[in-house]
């Protein structure tokens, strides 16, 4: 459960955007969204190498 302090005059949009930058940075929604079903340990990690390969080819091919 994610806990926002709210400051005495502050307005409910500022309180909100906080809220919202949280849950992102937290991936709290993608993680909700990956346990909707159920995943073999061995797909999930393919799908992570094949991400880390992806990640690799990219930042060599911006270096040349």
């Amino acid at each position: 459960m994610l806990i926002i302090p709210i400051k005495p005059g502050e307005k409910i949009e500022r309180a909100l955007k906080s809220y919202k930058r949280k849950v992102r940075n937290t991936k709290q929604l993608q993680q909700i969204k990956s346990n909707k079903f159920f995943k073999k340990k061995s797909t999930r990690r393919r799908e992570e190498i094949a991400k880390a390969k992806y990640k690799e080819d990219y930042q060599r091919s911006q270096e040349i």
